[in-house]
């Protein structure tokens, strides 16, 4: 027999019930007619993932439900295709309960199967994941039992498919139990996070499953981004002893094809393979995804940012061209008293390079004006990070009028390196509403930077940041002659203490065994400490390491405890 099989990686929304069965049924039409018998899609596809606390409204429950009985009527006559639909279901819903209370006992992370008008089967999701990221059991309870179905090929011969769901496949005995139940092939939907490296530990992972239970397994993942969450895609199929056989694009839509054919007792594969990217080229296209998704999906006609000069802001706004195109992207320059000449021309012609509106705002007249009228309740006391953060604010406060007369969103340019240690100003250069690197330390800053005027994945030019923008020192220009090295250890340091640190939990003593000075370890660690209020009250930003400053830090702004 031959079982076609096709992977639906597409980019749903979240809450848009009505939307996204349209897609799936368009998808399962497009399968249909390309003669595929099971078409795949992922995990909670029909509402998008995560739906956190709508999870927790009974009437959000019942437009899935509703929404899930359109793509059965929607696609009653595609014979002989089974479609896997992820959803949210009520535990018991079978006996047809609507508009009663949704409690975290009650539901079900579930995938239904649908042929030709019916749900023949649902799977409840056994393992639910509840770190990093991930908060299901906050809203679902567990399955317990397998799901293993009959799909018929053309000429009428059977295969057995079991089916798990993400975070089951992570583990042996959902996938031993589908093997035991009688499955011939293992289908997993999935939603899982992007961060750096974990395509490749994904396949790394389920090779592994493969291989025990000895069974071929299709991996079929969302795309698209969802607040800070970015979803890459890249889909795959694996041969029965963990062999990559195909593997669909990284963060673009497609349907995915694979054909399996019973042969000599076990199964040969055919689906396309895409290849394997570098870091930065992944990150890059996580960024400008998150990017594209989160001004798309939430309406904004376009977005707009303060071009300093500086690399932070050159590399959110070559992202931001790339996700948006120029004409929905303007650069704002605002020089204050200490504002470097080159800025002024580094910043110009990268806004010239990439096309995009580019606009000056001098602040030295807004600065002279709140200095005076401070003066007098600060007479005797020098100047210091107040009237630098003085410059910041005006800067935001003008950024955030023109986001309000034009309804364009703020990108905010700050990284990781300068989120981790404050330096950054609350109300200033910290207004906005999308933090588009906020997860980025500034060493790779630097990398991304030179691999995007190396390379130009959407089409918009090569080179489009000035080469000085890359090679002058940091500053942040709010002090004659200031560098960020002033204030902060040298950037290949910090950003080392702050992964050791804040992504992997080592304690202070271990990052100085590592050979780490002292003294840059217990200011770093300080640092990250008393800066958690300013966090709190930043804008959401693109997560690209597997512990961003989002859901996956949660640390009390008062706290004792000094380790």
């Amino acid at each position: 027999m031959t079982l076609k099989i096709c992977v639906a990686q597409l980019n749903f929304v979240v809450g848009d019930m009505t939307g996204n069965a349209r897609r799936i049924v368009e998808a399962a039409r497009s399968a249909h007619a390309g003669g595929a018998q099971l078409l795949v899609t992922p995990e909670l596809a029909l509402c998008g993932y995560a739906a956190e606390d709508l999870f927790l409204r009974p009437a959000f429950i019942d437009a899935c439900d509703d929404a899930l009985k359109v793509i059965a009527s929607g696609t009653a006559d595609l014979k002989g295709l089974h479609i896997v639909v992820g959803h949210p279901a009520r535990k018991g819903d079978e006996a047809g309960m609507r508009n009663r209370s949704v409690s975290v006992a009650s539901l079900y992370n579930a995938a239904s199967v649908v042929c030709e008008g019916r749900i023949t089967h649902t799977y409840a999701k056994r393992e639910l994941p509840n770190y990093q990221v991930f908060d299901e059991r906050r809203y679902f309870v567990p399955g317990s039992d397998p799901c293993v179905f009959d799909v018929l090929d053309s000429t009428g011969q059977s295969a057995k498919v079991g089916l798990l769901i993400c975070e089951d496949a992570w583990f042996d005995e959902p996938a031993t139990d589908a093997r035991v139940a009688g499955a011939e092939v293992l289908v997993v939907i999935n939603a899982s996070p992007f961060h750096a490296g974990k395509g490749g530990e994904r396949e790394a992972t389920m090779r592994d499953r493969a291989r025990v239970v000895g069974l071929p397994l299709v991996y079929a993942h969302l795309v698209g981004g969802q607040d800070e969450i970015v979803f890459e895609g890249r889909s795959f199929v694996l041969g029965s002893d963990g062999t990559l056989v195909g593997r669909a694009v990284s963060f673009e839509e497609t349907l995915f094809d694979i054909a399996m054919t019973r042969a000599g007792g076990g199964w040969q594969i055919e689906a396309g393979m895409d290849r394997p990217h570098s870091l930065e080229a992944d990150l890059w296209h996580a960024l400008v995804l998150g990017v594209r998704d989160y001004v798309g999906k939430n309406g904004f006609p376009g977005a707009l940012l303060g071009l300093s000069g500086g690399i932070d802001s050159a590399l959110v706004l070559a992202i931001a061209v790339d996700a948006l195109g120029k004409d929905r992207v303007r650069a704002v320059m605002m020089p204050s008293p200490y504002t470097a000449d080159i800025s002024w021309i580094d910043a110009r012609d990268m806004a010239a390079r990439l096309g995009v509106r580019y606009d000056e705002i001098a602040i030295a007249p807004e600065f002279e004006s709140f200095r005076a009228s401070l003066n007098p309740l600060f007479e005797g006391r020098p100047e210091d990070t107040t009237e630098e953060n003085l410059q910041a604010r005006i800067r935001g406060t003008l950024l955030m009028a023109l986001s309000n007369k034009f309804g364009s969103i703020v990108l905010t340019t700050g990284n990781k390196s300068e989120m981790a240690t404050g330096y950054c100003t609350l109300y200033g250069d910290m207004a906005g509403g999308f933090a588009v690197i906020k997860d980025v330390a500034k060493t790779m800053v630097f990398r991304l930077a030179r691999w995007r005027n190396a390379h130009d994945p959407y089409g918009t030019g090569t080179n489009p940041i000035p080469e000085r923008i890359i090679t002058r020192p940091p500053s942040a220009e709010l002090r004659p002659d200031q560098k960020d090295q002033d204030s902060l250890p040298e950037y290949e340091v910090l950003d080392a203490i702050i992964e050791r640190y804040m992504e992997n939990d080592r304690s202070p003593d271990q990052i100085v065994a590592e050979g780490y000075p002292q003294a840059d370890v217990d200011k770093v660690v300080r640092l990250i400490r008393i800066n958690e209020y300013k966090r709190r009250q930043a804008p959401i930003g693109i997560r690209v390491t597997h512990r961003s400053f989002g859901k996956d830090w949660r640390y009390p702004i008062t706290s004792r405890y000094r380790a």
